[in-house]
């Protein structure tokens, strides 16, 4: 354990100074590509304006004969493209496979300067932030790297889920984490084949009513504990929370409820695996222009925070002005970038 007054210093001579506050950006989706695929990387300064972070995928669904093809792939698009505000990220292979290391060690080195954050797979422990966060230090500082590179952790394990807090507050590159259902699934043993999203056989029976044969059925979310597990370790060390994937690209509907959940209970974006998810995670992760509306009234009746006050013959306090300006603040965010956003909410 880190003392305190160690805990932003760089593990490594000349290596950058870590954060102290995450840099405030717009991260409504995390849109995954496979850098291998040239007719991909040929699509990526279009694709760069449309989403608000690309995460070059070195890890699961790149085939084993193709990762230094991947890894040379995004190094490639990476030099090539002016991403602009987007953010450049890349998921990395996870720490017990033979590419992890090289993974690091060429990407830092050749496009070190342009990368924001390093996803880390299937992190257990504490002791696997620790581990990343030296060798960054360690590569950052043989290559110059001006800002340290960030690290996002995937809660995909049982042992990751026991420990969710400890590795919560392991590193100030930490930026936050997400949900990796698929693995995590596999890890706790769940008779589930779905990648995300509900399952048709778990839910609540409703009561029998009299003279009435069959029983309402209600489907119920898998993820909900988990995700509320990840939110809290997440905002109570000042990190950001995202839902994972969403496997079945056939079902947009599911898809957007299974991203509001996550929405409604405290995660800032989702990933996003196929194009069709892309509009998908905008509606959902941007704040719905009436609620932007009434957050505005709120603020502007209690510009201080301090007391109460009633609007629409309903009490609103310092509790609700905090929950308007979450809302308002990200609504800014949005409109900065979107400008039919930006339209609709009167900005």
């Amino acid at each position: 354990m880190k003392l305190p007054q160690n805990f932003y210093k760089p593990l490594a001579i000349g290596a950058p100074m870590p954060l102290r506050e995450l840099p405030v950006r717009l991260e409504r989706m995390l849109h995954f590509f496979p850098p291998h695929l040239e007719k991909v990387r040929a699509k990526m300064s279009d694709l760069a304006k449309q989403v608000d972070v690309v995460v070059g995928n070195l890890e699961d669904a790149i085939p084993l004969e193709a990762k230094e093809a991947a890894r040379a792939g995004f190094i490639d698009v990476v030099r090539k493209t002016d991403f602009g505000a987007t953010g450049v990220w890349t998921r990395i292979n996870a720490l017990n496979s033979p590419w992890m290391l090289e993974d690091v060690l060429q990407i830092v080195a050749e496009v070190g300067n342009k990368l924001d954050c390093i996803i880390l797979p299937k992190v257990e422990g504490p002791w696997d932030l620790h581990y990343l966060d030296q060798l960054l230090a360690q590569v950052e500082a043989k290559h110059n790297i001006q800002k340290p590179i960030l690290i996002h952790a995937i809660l995909e394990t049982a042992q990751g889920v026991k420990n969710v807090n400890e590795i919560a507050s392991a590193s100030p590159r930490l930026n936050g984490m997400s949900l990796g259902p698929a693995d995590l699934a596999a890890s706790r043993g769940m008779k589930t084949t779905r990648v995300g999203g509900g399952h048709p056989f778990y839910g609540v029976l409703a009561d029998p009513v009299e003279g009435q044969a069959a029983r309402d059925f209600y489907q119920q979310d898998l993820w909900h504990y988990t995700i509320a597990r990840m939110v809290d370790a997440c905002l109570a060390n000042g990190l950001r929370a995202w839902y994972g994937p969403f496997g079945d690209f056939s079902d947009p509907a599911a898809c957007e409820s299974q991203f509001r959940n996550a929405f409604l209970l405290g995660c800032c974006g989702t990933w996003t695996l196929h194009p069709s998810q892309i509009g998908i995670s905008k509606k959902v992760f941007s704040p719905d222009p009436k609620e932007v509306s009434f957050a505005l009234r709120v603020l502007a009746a209690m510009p201080d925070g301090a007391g109460a006050v009633m609007l629409d013959g309903k009490m609103q306090d310092d509790a609700t002005w905090k929950q308007s300006k979450v809302i308002v603040d990200l609504a800014r965010m949005v409109a900065a970038k979107d400008p039919e956003k930006a339209a609709e909410y009167g900005f």
